[in-house]
């Protein structure tokens, strides 16, 4: 499976980035995505080692360039350029990829996610059905616990975000729609950690598409035609994410989808009948997904667990700074000497 490494999700629209003299910073970190349901198998199953335990990896920002360095692959941004370089640390080698050709994988990719979800999608993982974008209410809350720890010997508190958006005049439970969850732990704010949270700003502002760190266009794609408020969440948990005091050395996001009351029962119906269906062997990925989401919902069954929940987590993803300084030699964001380029 192709994958193109994405900048964390941005505000699209809001103000032109700072225009004052920038620092240079590199920071160590670790970061993992995961999926749930259907999507998270097939993304399991193509995605290797980093999709199942995520990765670590050195991000370095100097001026218009961002590189972003693990054991196996890499990733270096230059928005002056509006190129990507994708780099095989194993095979030293690198591929080059313009913003204009990102772009349109993302909307080929997210057309065919959206075709897939509405032909193949199996009603026991059939994620709730979200109101208009334009007919939601966001609540918003933010919550300081009190607790506190050392983490990667920074000084942290923790905080708790909580975002739901629901239809216009309804309650979440009646009407359904999402929540977004941000459990983060943060430090005094270092300046310098700005840096590269402007030059996601910058680089969203040019691509207007990437979202989920350490997840591919095509995974993101896919996530976004099962469940259209996901990019509204991120958008707002941005938002709100900028106005902390303090930087987020651990952040854990997940992603709940909420059924409406009318789709609980749907579902309650469906139940019945697909337990009559006879059962074949499948001859494509998406009858295979099918396979998977029917095991899973028969080995709840067994259990005695409650599959008529309507709250569901479908993504979680984690991000931990290591380490941060703030010295980056050119070298720390070019393409690595002797490296060939994958035309």
């Amino acid at each position: 499976m192709h994958r193109i490494r994405t900048a964390s999700v941005a505000v699209i629209g809001c103000l032109l980035a700072s225009q004052a003299v920038r620092a240079d910073v590199r920071a160590d970190e670790k970061s993992h995505t995961e999926f749930a349901g259907a999507l998270g198998h097939i993304v399991n199953m193509f995605g290797g080692k980093a999709a199942k335990e995520g990765t670590s990896s050195s991000v370095a920002v100097k001026g218009d360039r961002k590189a972003t360095i693990g054991d196996q692959t890499g990733q270096i941004i230059d928005l002056a350029e509006e190129k990507v370089y994708d780099l095989d640390m194993k095979k030293k080698s690198y591929k080059v990829t313009t913003f204009a050709q990102m772009r349109q994988r993302m909307e080929d990719a997210q057309k065919k996610a959206q075709e897939t979800a509405q032909k193949e999608e199996p009603k026991e993982a059939k994620p709730a059905s979200a109101p208009p974008e334009n007919n939601i209410d966001v609540d918003f809350d933010v919550k300081d616990t009190g607790q506190k720890k050392v983490l990667n010997g920074f000084e942290t508190h923790e905080v708790v975000m909580t975002i739901t958006l629901r239809e216009k005049g309804k309650k979440l439970e009646e009407g359904g729609g999402m929540v977004l969850t941000s459990d983060m732990w943060l430090t005094p704010k270092i300046a310098a950690m700005k840096e590269i949270q402007d030059f996601d700003i910058r680089y969203a502002q040019k691509l207007f598409g990437p979202m989920v760190a350490g997840a591919s266009a095509d995974e993101v794609a896919a996530a976004t035609a099962m469940y259209p408020l996901m990019t509204p969440a991120l958008v707002r948990m941005r938002t709100e994410g900028s106005k902390m005091n303090g930087t987020s050395i651990s952040t854990v996001t997940t992603m709940d989808s909420v059924k409406s009351a009318d789709q609980v029962a749907k579902d309650a119906q469906a139940k019945d009948a697909d337990s009559k269906s006879s059962t074949k062997t499948p001859a494509t990925v998406s009858g295979l997904m099918g396979a998977f989401a029917k095991k899973a919902a028969a080995k709840k069954m067994a259990s005695g667990d409650d599959t008529s929940n309507p709250r569901s987590t479908f993504m979680t993803s984690t991000t931990e700074v290591l380490r941060v300084v703030t010295e980056v030699a050119a070298a720390d964001v070019a393409v690595p000497a002797g490296f060939k380029e994958n035309k």
